[in-house]
């Protein structure tokens, strides 16, 4: 799963989280319905924008929801989804994203894609999913040439990018493909008069998606010698974030300019989160849900320390280190088992070794633990449960967002978009 748009769902209040949810499978299975069920790796976070948009136009209908069957990354429920064209149109353009992205990491030789049996038969699957992408796309009158045009541009202008090329002209192709694809929307809905508004808004979300990206891998990046925009056109991280909030502020005017019938998702997702999206990038998030892990740095591993505001700053421990930090279970400290203190008998000994506790469930192992991680994380609990079992250590541990103390709702926008008045 790839985006820059990944809501905590802590903050999609009044409904919205359904209706999100609703879109994201929509995507899924719209991928599998056209194109089988390999493609359905494609689903990503910014995709299902196009859907978005396009509901938000139209409104709601009972012909653009349909109950889909039990599915684990639902925790086996069923649920609403989005169907029709705008799910499709989104289907054709994931495919056409995913595929970039492949042809990007065989172009840097990343991991197993440096040996050229590896990148071959990745080279084959971008053709497939470009291919898959413009059957799809020409069924709803979109050409996805475009997409594709802006792909095969974009090798030749950052060959020939170097210091004081202007940072737009890199980001260039990747703008004008979301534009093509924001104001297809407008056509979908019937609504014409929205093209011109939801293309700016494309194209200035494609700039926010390259550079956040850039912003995002520039370290490690630098690390393996990888081409990366802001080191090869020798732009700063300040002009880099400068021209991240002017599109932001132009993303929030564009959409002021269009109509819609229900625009409420469409306006947490392009005008908050999408803040939210670029304050991860550069560090400056203070939501304690949204800043980095312990040990990670801000834009997830730029390694600058820690984001203020990180609940499992300091050692303690998180979903994710079961035994991280101060809150080793077995680590002597004040308060754990094995110290003053702790649960066990005399001598600090934890339960399991003689201690007067009730015995703690023995741990899993390094397989077991896995698949129950991996369990955890496809059915959200990890975020979100108000209490779940650690997949090692099955110790009762808190969903690491269920108290976020962001502000879940949208009604004062004047809190976290100022001076916008969106």
């Amino acid at each position: 799963m790839f985006g820059i748009v990944r809501p905590c769902t802590h903050r999609l209040t009044d409904g919205l989280k359904t209706e999100w949810m609703a879109h994201l499978c929509g995507l899924c299975l719209a991928l599998r319905a056209d194109h089988g069920q390999f493609a359905r790796v494609v689903t990503n976070y910014d995709g299902l924008i196009v859907s978005v948009l396009t509901e938000a136009q139209t409104g709601v209908t009972a012909a653009g929801r349909r109950t889909a069957g039990p599915c684990a990354l639902r925790a086996m429920r069923t649920a609403p989804v989005a169907r029709g064209e705008g799910a499709r149109l989104a289907a054709a353009v994931s495919l056409v994203l995913a595929s970039a992205k492949v042809r990007d990491h065989v172009a840097d030789r990343d991991g197993l894609l440096a040996r050229r049996p590896a990148a071959a038969a990745a080279r084959r699957v971008a053709r497939s999913w470009d291919k898959a992408g413009a059957r799809t796309g020409r069924a709803l009158g979109f050409d996805t040439a475009v997409l594709v045009d802006a792909v095969d541009r974009q090798t030749g202008i950052e060959a020939l990018a170097g210091p004081g090329t202007s940072l737009l002209t890199v980001t260039e192709p990747t703008e004008t493909a979301t534009a093509a694809a924001f104001a297809h929307t407008a056509v979908l809905a019937g609504r014409p008069g929205n093209a011109e508004p939801l293309a700016e808004a494309g194209r200035l979300f494609g700039r926010l998606a390259h550079l956040l990206d850039a912003v995002e891998d520039q370290t490690a990046d630098a690390e393996k010698g990888a081409w990366n925009p802001l080191t090869a056109t020798g732009t700063s991280r300040e002009e880099a974030r400068r021209l991240a909030d002017d599109a932001l502020h132009g993303i929030r005017l564009a959409l002021k300019d269009a109509e819609f019938a229900d625009d409420r998702l469409a306006h947490v997702l392009l005008a908050h989160e999408l803040r939210t999206s670029v304050d991860r990038a550069f560090g400056t998030t203070t939501c304690a849900h949204g800043a980095p892990g312990a040990g990670q740095g801000p834009g997830y591993g730029q390694g600058q320390g820690p984001v203020p505001g990180n609940p499992y700053a300091g050692g303690a421990p998180g979903p994710y280190q079961p035994y991280g930090g101060g809150g080793n279970p077995y680590g002597g400290g004040p308060g754990g088992p094995g110290g003053a203190g702790g649960p066990g008998g005399p001598g600090g000994l934890p339960p399991q070794f003689g201690g007067g506790a009730p015995q703690a469930p023995k741990p899993r192992g390094f397989l077991a633990g896995c698949a129950m991680f991996t369990w955890l994380f496809c059915t959200c609990q990890i975020c979100c449960a108000k209490e779940y079992e650690g997949p090692w250590s099955r110790k009762k541990r808190e969903g690491c967002c269920r108290d976020c103390d962001c502000d879940p709702g949208c009604g004062n926008c004047d809190c976290c978009c100022p001076c916008d008045g969106c």
